[in-house]
């Protein structure tokens, strides 16, 4: 692919590494380090002038230094005269504040979708999927309902389940999980109203504190996650994660993109 080059952050080198592999690109050169007072400082290796630039830096890890680090990259970049810079944020940072506090944009943004690699997860390893019941832990839609109340962030106060579970295979889908304490309480709830099975499948598995206690105590077959957010460490310490990869994904929109294509396209359809 000419006039293209692709970056990499330090907050997930192995994703962005895939990504670049699917493209049958090498990752351009760049050096990231502190100064002696913890400033972020970023020198690219290579001219990037005239060049479509593609940056891969995901919300994990020290977020607040991975978004700073993003922001000076960009910058790096438009300074030495890339024609183009787009960020590619596979888990996007702060997303999980109100709704309106995010703002909005004034540049294009390209909304990309985990569903299709899902289903594709789905139907290859969940060998019951046809009798198979999907339940939303937020009110956006699935065929059971489990509605909670927090006391504040983190802490459920209390939690409902809405419909009938009873002999099926009970799919929890949720955008993201931390603490994966609403999860874990609503597997509980699934088995006690008589579901024969328990997955979750989430987008982001953030999982920090006591996740990983929380999913090894609880009834789940696997808890699913995609790998916007490195899973290595957490695989080891778990058996019961597992891991979509959607590197493809990523990929696929860049080149799209890249191509002035649409990428629509990716909204329903997994990339081969």
């Amino acid at each position: 692919m000419p006039n293209i080059v692709l970056f990499s952050g330090s907050s997930h080198h192995d994703l962005s590494q895939r990504v670049a592999d699917r493209l049958g690109l090498e990752l351009g050169k760049v050096i990231t380090k502190k100064f002696s007072n913890q400033e972020t400082c970023v020198e690219i290796g290579e001219s990037v002038r005239g060049e479509d630039v593609y940056i891969i830096q995901s919300g994990c890890g020290e977020i607040n230094d991975n978004l700073m680090e993003l922001l000076i990259m960009i910058n790096a970049c438009k300074i030495a005269s890339s024609s183009r810079v787009t960020a590619v944020i596979p888990c996007f940072p702060y997303a999980r504040q109100d709704k309106k506090d995010k703002g909005f944009f004034d540049i294009a943004v390209d909304n990309l979708y985990a569903e299709p690699a899902v289903l594709q997860w789905i139907r290859e390893n969940i060998p019951e999927w046809k009798n198979c019941i999907i339940v939303s832990i937020s009110p956006v839609g699935g065929f059971a309902l489990i509605h909670k109340e927090r006391k504040k962030a983190n802490e459920v106060d209390r939690m409902v389940l809405v419909g009938d579970v009873k002999d099926r295979v009970a799919i929890l889908v949720d955008d993201m999980a931390d603490t994966c304490g609403t999860i874990c309480h609503a597997a509980d709830k699934l088995i006690s109203a008589g579901a024969i099975k328990v997955y979750a499948i989430l987008t982001h598995g953030i999982f920090s504190g006591p996740a990983i206690s929380r999913i090894n105590s609880a009834p789940f077959e696997a808890v699913v996650v995609t790998n916007t957010i490195p899973q290595e460490e957490k695989m080891k310490q778990c058996p019961k994660i597992q891991v979509i990869d959607i590197s493809m994904i990523l990929a696929e929109a860049i080149r799209r993109t890249h191509n002035g294509e649409s990428v629509s396209y990716l909204f329903s359809h997994v990339p081969l």
